[in-house]
């Protein structure tokens, strides 16, 4: 059956085209989570040169090795905070941003390419020109957002913006999703923009992710090691300290943040699995509840442990298929209506 989850598609598309977009939503996702597990293990800030193009090797001979090794020495990151780095712990850390930006290149390719075959033979469908046109400039742009986040962690404080890291995320998100609708619509035909309780689900769910964001920027998640409380009171005593920028700039707000967003991200992600269930869409929306769950339960593990690294990444995978998983709901109710 032509079927996702049970959804139903009526007329003839290409299938090349929609699984390469498919499997462009599955490369996003996975750079998200590289992106975390960089940030997880203190790796972004230790390739301190940006080369588009050349910099797709990774360093092949030991003078090679000294010499980006010697740069990152005289970053403020090694001075104040990795003084006792030697080489071969530098070649850890080193992985996972050489990762991170060789993946971000191969996305382009495996994104412009295709694109550039699809378009030439003319099975670009009507109307989708400028969409994948669009997708192709936010990817482009992505990349030097992401140099742009990297710059702001080289000069004095060692430390990557927690604003920069969220516009980073944003994006990436909104590739994602970009993505996933444009496959869905190819896919089983056109659904309306999401709205009600559909739109209001996408939007708490990710500004949980973004709320996230500012947590990890500011490893907010090392503070209060303890759920529902934190410290004495649901509240935290420095909450307010900062301001009107205190939900961005304070860790322990942020992180209070991100929890009672989260929360009402699971009630409204309740309430969508009610509508789905009372418009017949079954099987998917038992996915997303479950999605849900399992997310909630891994960002309470991740807190309770104090942040190990697999639990860290585990919870950006989860954020990501959640994210995904009521995307897909939504495209379903939306194209009922």
């Amino acid at each position: 059956m032509p079927t996702l989850f049970s959804a139903q598609s009526s007329f003839g598309y290409d299938r090349a085209l929609i699984w390469w977009l498919f499997g462009m939503v599955g490369l996003v996702a996975i750079m998200v989570v590289i992106g975390g597990v960089t940030r997880l293990t203190g790796s972004g800030l230790s390739m301190v040169e940006w080369r588009p193009i050349i910099g797709i090797l990774p360093p092949l001979t030991e003078v090679e090795w000294m010499r980006v090794f010697n740069l990152y020495q005289a970053s403020p990151e090694f001075q104040q905070v990795n003084m006792d780095m030697n080489l071969a712990e530098f070649k850890v850390i080193f992985f996972w941003e050489y990762v991170h930006r060789v993946w971000g290149r191969l996305l382009g390719l495996a994104f412009g390419l295709p694109l550039l075959f699809f378009w030439l033979a003319g099975r670009i469908p009507q109307g989708y020109g400028l969409p994948f046109l669009g997708l192709l400039a936010l990817g482009s742009m992505q990349g030097i957002i992401g140099w742009w986040m990297v710059t702001s962690g080289l000069v004095d404080n060692p430390a990557v913006s927690q604003y920069r890291l969220a516009i980073h995320l944003s994006i990436a998100l909104l590739i994602l999703l970009l993505l996933l609708w444009t496959a869905l619509n190819l896919r089983f035909g056109r659904s309306k923009r999401p709205s009600g309780g559909a739109a209001a689900t996408l939007l708490l769910v990710s500004l949980t992710i973004i709320a996230g964001a500012f947590v990890a920027g500011m490893d907010a998640g090392l503070l209060y090691n303890e759920y529902p409380l934190m410290g004495d009171g649901l509240v935290p005593v420095e909450y307010g300290e900062n301001g009107l920028s205190d939900p961005f700039d304070n860790p322990a707000s942020a992180q209070f943040h991100h929890r009672w967003i989260a929360v009402l991200a699971v009630l409204a992600v309740a309430g969508l699995w009610v509508s789905g269930m009372r418009k017949g869409l079954g099987g998917i929306v038992h996915i997303m509840a479950l999605s849900v769950i399992i997310q909630f339960l891994l960002g309470l593990t991740t807190l309770l442990l104090g942040v190990p690294v697999w639990a860290g990444a585990l919870h950006q995978a989860g954020a990501v298929l959640l994210l995904s998983l009521v995307l897909i709901v939504t495209h379903r109710l939306q194209a009922q209506q």
